[in-house]
């Protein structure tokens, strides 16, 4: 079995698998790996990682090795090597690609440390499900481009929200996402004029929730309650083209996590949740001009 064949939830923390699907999911992991549900939640000796390192020094030879913490996982040990992470068993025999959510914090906890591994990028997809190379695990995916073309987009794929003087931002957002939350908030004390573009990072349920704040007949109402995790009404079916044309956008420019943060007047771009300050700066830049040749 591939690593790219044992795939973690791809749901938000906000949300989780239905029971039957998460049983399902832990007993196709448990058949494939050996490791039983038990294990997860039973106390176990702490872990040698010395061990684990030499292991994966023999089993990946050409991958370097930054960091290892076999804490607090339920037998896996997270492994960070440049700016990827990737997980494996406390043997170094099985390697996990994807994601690993703490149900009880309703936490994303691979998303979290990878911002602390390069908080330029906030990548929601985690690590990469990609079929690794013969000894190597799944590398970070490339960077989006520095700057976009907006033109083009439809209106009708976009909430627009903020004080009309305020420095305008467009951003690309899903509303099962922690940080792109949390950069509302930011974006709300520094008066910003917000064209928020969602996008369905965490797949059909994301979509969902998008079409049910678009549809709204209070669209930014609708926004803040579905960042507050408040149920939505079902309103009248509407136009939902603009999603697509988002969704189109973001995989045309490599956007594979979110928050994307847009400056509309030259569209420079920054990946990942910033806090207020970096934000007012980056507005508040002279817009890139494009030298002539």
């Amino acid at each position: 079995m591939t690593p790219d064949a044992i795939q973690a939830p791809n749901k938000p923390a906000r949300r989780w698998l239905r029971p039957a699907a998460g049983l399902a999911a832990v007993v196709a992991i448990s058949a494939a790996t050996g490791w039983g549900v038990a294990s997860l939640a039973a106390p176990t000796a702490a872990p040698d990682t010395a061990a684990v390192r030499a292991a994966l020094k023999l089993r990946l030879p050409k991958t370097p090795i930054d960091t290892i913490d076999c804490s607090g996982l339920g037998g896996l040990c997270e492994v960070a090597s440049k700016q990827t992470l990737f997980y494996v068993d406390r043997a170094a025999k099985y390697l996990v690609i994807g994601r690993v959510y703490d149900m009880e914090a309703r936490q994303d906890l691979t998303a979290a440390r990878l911002l602390a591994l390069n908080p330029d990028l906030l990548t929601a997809g985690a690590a990469r499900r990609e079929e690794p190379g013969e000894d190597e695990p799944p590398q970070q995916r490339p960077s989006v481009p520095t700057r976009v073309s907006l033109a083009g987009l439809p209106a009708n794929g976009a909430i627009t929200w903020g004080p009309e003087g305020g420095p305008k931002v467009v951003v690309f957002s899903d509303f099962n996402c922690s940080y792109c939350k949390k950069l509302e908030g930011e974006l709300k004390a520094i008066g910003a004029r917000v064209e928020e573009r969602p996008i369905s990072i965490f797949g059909a349920e994301s979509r969902q929730v998008a079409e049910q704040v678009l549809c709204s007949p209070r669209p930014e109402m609708s926004l803040r309650m579905a960042y507050s995790g408040l149920a939505l009404a079902n309103p009248k079916p509407c136009d939902t083209s603009g999603l697509d044309a988002n969704e189109a956008f973001a995989k045309a420019h490599g956007f594979g996590g979110t928050p994307v943060i847009v400056r509309p007047s030259d569209g420079a771009v920054l990946e990942g949740y910033r806090p207020a300050a970096s934000l007012r700066e980056f507005l508040r830049a002279a817009p890139h001009r494009p030298s002539k040749g």
